[in-house]
């Protein structure tokens, strides 16, 4: 990789970094890509040289952020009567590492747009098919139910994060 597109590679990170920061603190429809240049000190012209679009940088971020959790959660190795409790754990800690894009995961299922809609529905559908089958693999009985109630845990506790009310915390 050339000099220059080792910047370029640097400047698309620090949009997406601060487009999470963004999103995640301020939502959807307060953000604009005037408001990301001006956080990464480019002009806003830079931006949508890597990001056609708002929705587009907003959907990459997500996109990003979906695809951590995915490898996190599949990175866990614990046996059946502990994985799901190791899998909290990687969550929770992607919840202190990574908690601008985990916070955007849970707000983004309220977010109106259709293809922001429907991204979150495939995203949050492979998620749940992905714990489902390693319950499943596990020997976890009735791994459906207990998937959709691991990700509702989850949901409770990006809840109770973005909230600040840690009585919400199951």
């Amino acid at each position: 990789m050339s000099q220059k597109e080792e910047i370029s590679a640097n400047r698309k990170e620090q949009i997406m970094k601060s487009a999470a920061a963004l999103f995640a603190t301020q939502g959807y429809y307060k953000t604009t890509t005037a408001h990301i240049a001006d956080a990464v000190g480019v002009t806003q012209p830079y931006v949508f040289h890597f990001f056609k679009t708002k929705e587009q940088l907003y959907l990459a971020v997500l996109d990003r952020a979906f695809t951590q959790m995915e490898y996190a959660f599949n990175q866990v190795e614990a046996p059946a009567d502990k994985l799901c409790t190791a899998m909290g754990s990687v969550f929770e800690e992607l919840l202190n590492t990574q908690r601008n894009e985990m916070l955007l995961l849970m707000q983004c299922s309220a977010t109106p747009e259709p293809k922001v809609k429907e991204f979150a529905r495939e995203k949050y559908t492979l998620i749940y098919e992905s714990v489902k089958t390693r319950f499943e693999l596990a020997g976890i009985n009735n791994s459906a139910h207990e998937a959709s109630m691991f990700l509702a845990y989850g949901l409770i506790i990006s809840l109770s994060a973005v909230l600040e009310l840690p009585q919400l915390m199951p």
